[in-house]
């Protein structure tokens, strides 16, 4: 299995691995996107870290890694948002038998209309809250411009976030601890997004007191 992996970590295919990744985790939230950055970040490590002539040359390019992950995660935003959009009345109704859907719409609405979206940066670390965001904002029918440049920010943020895990993740613990450093890379992942749902959770809260 290790050999297949590296396989494909080596090959230019694993820019479009991720890619597709990305871009579909916003409806498939299972989807280990996260977990494939960083192991592709991880193999970037290992080939950059390597004496000359140990490792080949075909190993992926973390700042063409980083691209490729945001670039599909502002796609992905974008078609669930235009989804949503034309989803009419049926999606509405969907959202609001979910008290979550419906709140998580309200304070998106709050956010962008007060200037502010660091809700959606946030939703793009929690478990499904990229969803629940892009979805939701679709559906509300905020004006793109006030959710693009967001979405920008948030997919930027989580692509950087994981590439850097995985990249300086392997380079502390060593190229040859490989399967280690994503290990804790992708416990770092996981850990941030309990904590950016930790935060939305709170924050209801938080405006209610003021």
């Amino acid at each position: 299995m290790s050999e297949s992996v590296g396989a494909l970590t080596g090959s230019p295919w694993i820019y479009a691995m991720v890619a597709l990744s990305v871009l579909l985790d916003v409806f498939l939230p299972v989807l280990p996107s996260g977990v494939l950055v960083i192991t592709a970040a991880t193999a970037a490590a290992a080939g950059s870290g390597a004496a000359a002539g140990e490792v080949p040359d075909k190993v992926p390019d973390i700042l063409a890694l980083m691209f490729c992950a945001t670039t599909a995660s502002v796609l992905g935003d974008l078609v669930a948002y235009r989804l949503a959009w034309r989803g009419g009345e049926r999606l509405d109704r969907a959202i609001s038998r979910s008290r979550r859907l419906s709140v998580a719409q309200e304070r998106l609405g709050t956010a962008l209309a007060r200037g502010g979206g660091t809700l959606v940066v946030l939703a793009r670390f929690a478990p499904a809250g990229r969803s629940v965001v892009s979805l939701g904002a679709g559906a509300a029918h905020r004006r793109v411009r006030d959710f693009l440049p967001w979405s920008a920010l948030a997919g930027l943020s989580w692509a950087a976030y994981s590439v850097t895990l995985g990249y300086f993740g392997a380079r502390w613990l060593g190229t040859t601890s490989a399967w280690l450093a994503t290990g804790v890379s992708v416990l770092a992942l996981f850990g941030a997004g309990a904590g950016a749902a930790y935060v939305m959770r709170r924050q209801p809260a938080t405006a209610e007191a003021s």
